[in-house]
C-alpha cells in the first residue's frame, strides 16, 4: 500500500494543529516548518477542513485549529477522506475488467487494503503525538 504524499501532508498539518492546540495556526507557518509549498498546504488544508478535521478562520488573524480533540481524530478516517483506495483499475466501476468473472484478485486486494485501514483505525492523532519527541520544533512561538 502506498499512500500519497498529499496523504503525508495531511498528517503533517494535523500533527501541527495538535501540537499548537491554544492558538489558530497559520498555513504559511505550517509551510515552513516543514518545508513544503503554501499551495500543497493550502490544498491540503481545504481537504482537511471540507471533512471535518480541520476547523478553518478565514481575514486577518484567522488560521486553523483542530476541529477534534486529538483523540477524536482516527488515523484511518483521515486517509479514507484523502486516498482513492481502489488499488488497482479494475476496482472502479466505471473502467470494466474483461477477466472479471474469472479473476479473484479484485477480491484479495480489497481485503488487503482493507485491513490496512482497519489497522489505521485502532490508531488517533493522540497517538502519533504521544510518543516520546520533541515537538518544539514545530510550536509555534509568536505568528
Amino acid at each position: 500500500m502506498h499512500l500519497t504524499q498529499q496523504t503525508d501532508y495531511a498528517m503533517r498539518v494535523l500533527i501541527y494543529a495538535a501540537v499548537n492546540p491554544d492558538r489558530l495556526v497559520k498555513i504559511k507557518a505550517i509551510a515552513q516548518a516543514y518545508q513544503i509549498s503554501h499551495s500543497h498546504v493550502m490544498k491540503v488544508a481545504t481537504m482537511l477542513v471540507k471533512g471535518g478535521f480541520l476547523n478553518s478562520t478565514r481575514g486577518k488573524g484567522g488560521g486553523l485549529t483542530l476541529a477534534h480533540k486529538p483523540e477524536n481524530i482516527i488515523i484511518g478516517h483521515v486517509v479514507r477522506h484523502m486516498e482513492d483506495l481502489k488499488i488497482i483499475s479494475c476496482m472502479h466501476e466505471d473502467k470494466p475488467c474483461i477477466i472479471s468473472e474469472s479473476c479473484r484478485l479484485v477480491g484479495m486486494l480489497h481485503h488487503a487494503g482493507r485491513a490496512f485501514i482497519e489497522h489505521l483505525d485502532q490508531y488517533t492523532l493522540a497517538d502519533v503525538i504521544a510518543k516520546p519527541a520533541d515537538w518544539t520544533a514545530l510550536q509555534v512561538q509568536d505568528q
